[in-house]
């Protein structure tokens, strides 16, 4: 017998709706809000309006997508958290009126646990999967962690960042160059003209598996500003090679644990994932890192790295199966244990 689970997302700035059927992708819509932009980060209050406004019409068209009606739903997943408490409230709260009108189970989703759970979305019968245990850079803008995952809801935090995440960095580092928002996907794409080797900057010494991003912050910042001081058009003149620099530094603190990790516990199995895995130098390191290690490397497609409801869906279709359901009081988590 099928079973067909309708995801909702809406942890951040993204309004998304999935429909997955035995595991298979049958719908997934992102409604992105663009007013964010003119502040340079997500406002809060803004986005969990956004939220309301979109949440019925992008369920509305995801079902339709999918082609099926809303009594073909056999149970509704939904991002109990960690997100913005607004927008949590809007997604929760949708997701309790669907169950508690069709008088199907309700189901709640860990955001990260989706991430990584949707490297087993299939797309369709070629569709590739890790093979467990593996071992699972999850890497994003508020999260920078190295799991390792031993079944499809059993996993386990090896390493993480002690201050700052990653992507987190990305954005800093280019709102200080004056970049738009999101400043990440600009640097992707500036690097890509800059040579990578032009400036060198701090790279962190932490013990065992954690990472640690704000030392390079700084060290990018004073950089910066010691170079505007003999030049003040300096960022112009060479912002190509700053993001380029700056990525490569980034990627090699990345990867330099996962390859830690990976021969420590003999792990050959190893994926990315999360909004920075969208990263090309990232996604090209791994690559070639994978080549030259023998690792079977899984990279997720570019639509499935951002916050969207399939990654929901797909890990609400597992909790399904093991009959993990939730009760309608729970209240969604602005932060929530992994």
């Amino acid at each position: 017998m099928s079973v067909t689970i309708l995801g909702i997302e809406s942890s951040c700035d993204d309004t998304s709706a999935s429909v997955i059927r035995d595991g298979y992708l049958l719908s997934n819509l992102i409604s992105n809000q663009d007013v964010h932009k003119a502040y340079g980060g997500v406002v809060p209050e803004l986005a969990s309006r956004a939220h309301q406004a979109n949440i019925i019409p992008v369920v509305d068209k995801a079902l339709k997508d999918a082609g099926i009606s809303k009594d073909e739903i056999d149970a509704v997943a939904f991002t109990r958290g960690p997100g913005l408490l607004g927008s949590l409230l809007v997604g929760a709260s949708f997701a309790k009126g669907f169950a508690l009108a069709r008088k199907i189970p309700l189901v709640e989703v860990n955001h990260l646990y989706g991430h990584i759970l949707a490297h087993f979305i299939k797309v369709d019968e070629g569709s590739k999967h890790p093979a467990f245990p593996f071992l699972c850079l999850l890497v994003s803008g508020g999260h920078t962690q190295l799991v390792v995952v031993r079944d499809y809801l059993e996993m386990e935090i090896v390493g993480q960042t002690i201050d700052d995440a990653a992507g987190e960095a990305f954005d800093k580092c280019a709102k200080v160059m004056d970049l738009p928002y999101p400043g990440g996907p600009v640097i992707d794409k500036l690097a890509a003209q800059g040579n990578p080797n032009a400036f060198t900057f701090a790279k962190p010494r932490i013990a065992g598996y954690d990472y640690s991003f704000s030392g390079l912050k700084t060290s990018f910042l004073y950089f910066l500003r010691d170079n505007i001081q003999s030049d003040p058009h300096f960022i112009e003149n060479s912002k190509a090679d700053l993001c380029a620099s700056l990525q490569q530094t980034i990627v090699d603190i990345l990867l330099s644990k996962v390859q830690t990790v990976a021969k420590d516990m003999g792990i050959k199995e190893v994926a990315i994932a999360g909004g920075v895995s969208a990263n090309s130098g990232l996604r090209s390191a791994l690559t070639a890192l994978g080549q030259k290690k023998g690792w079977n490397v899984y990279i997720p497609a570019f639509k499935f790295t951002t916050d969207n409801a399939a990654m929901i869906a797909i890990t609400g279709y597992y909790k399904y199966l093991r009959g993990e359901f939730a009760s309608h009081d729970l209240p969604p988590l602005a932060r929530m244990p992994f």
